[in-house]
């Protein structure tokens, strides 16, 4: 594994390099995260893992500032999956050229972008400046963060000459969606959190036999979840999975939801 903290020194390494795969994180790795990089070592000559937390998509200074690190263990953990490349750059080499800023249409502003202001701009933004400097020829992502891969599969294949693709939600035992965001979780909410998705897993499958009811059955279990537990739920919304919009009559759909337990902001789609 050739650990790379200059860009320069990241441009000499892949320069001769095709069929590049691309990884990106921003660390704290866990099962989720080897799976995307056994796909990429499957289906790529060579592999390359940027561990990077990108300022610009956080909307919120204390989240940025609290967002879990473990730079060593994620080093052990790269190796022993025999990565080829672990590109570790500054906020400055990243951000150094500037560009012109990326917007997203009204018709985006949906789910995490309605309540994350400016996160997915920060996030096609880096992505953009780590295309451009990697060329990579495939790009592997997570389905828990599905808005975010459907925005990225769009805005970088239509801009460059790469490919996107996503791998299916790893989850624990209790079937919460495994995330970096879970280190900050305590036992009980990360037993509440099980239950909630087992509930929301139910609520799929109900939704799937009488998709014409869906609305009340979704309002239905919000309630309960309010009552039951102590969360803050942002959004709890079906989309279709083809432009994410509300139609899902005779259309293939995702539940997704977003909600805050002891502080902690948790995603999942189903």
């Amino acid at each position: 594994m050739k650990l790379i903290k200059l860009k320069t020194d990241l441009i000499k390494a892949i320069k001769f390099d095709k069929r590049l795969g691309f990884v990106p994180t921003m660390g704290s790795l866990h099962e989720g995260h080897k799976a995307l990089i056994k796909k990429c070592k499957k289906n790529c000559n060579k592999t390359i893992v940027t561990i990077f937390i990108n300022p610009r998509q956080f909307n919120n200074k204390k989240d940025y500032r609290s967002y879990p690190k473990n730079l060593k263990n994620d080093l052990n953990y790269l190796r022993k999956l025999k990565v080829d490349y672990v590109y570790l750059p500054t906020v400055k080499q990243i951000y150094e050229k500037k560009i012109n800023k990326i917007k997203l249409n009204k018709s985006q502003n949906i789910l995490c972008a309605k309540f994350r202001k400016g996160h997915f701009e920060g996030v096609l933004d880096v992505l953009n400046r780590f295309v451009e400097l990697i060329s990579p020829q495939k790009i592997f992502m997570g389905e828990k963060d599905f808005q975010q891969f459907f925005l990225v599969k769009n805005f970088i294949e239509y801009k460059y000459n790469v490919k996107v693709y996503a791998c299916k939600t790893i989850r624990a035992k209790n079937m919460l969606a495994l995330s970096s965001r879970n280190s900050l979780l305590n036992r009980k909410s990360f037993i509440i959190s099980g239950i909630i998705t087992k509930k929301l897993l139910r609520l799929k499958n109900e939704i799937k036999k009488n998709k014409k009811n869906y609305k009340k059955l979704v309002f239905n279990l919000k309630n309960e979840l309010h009552e039951n537990f102590n969360i803050k739920i942002e959004y709890l919304e079906c989309r279709n999975i083809h432009n994410l919009s509300t139609n899902i009559l005779r259309k293939p759909f995702k539940l997704f939801v977003a909600y805050y337990i002891n502080n902690v902001r948790l995603i999942d789609n189903f």
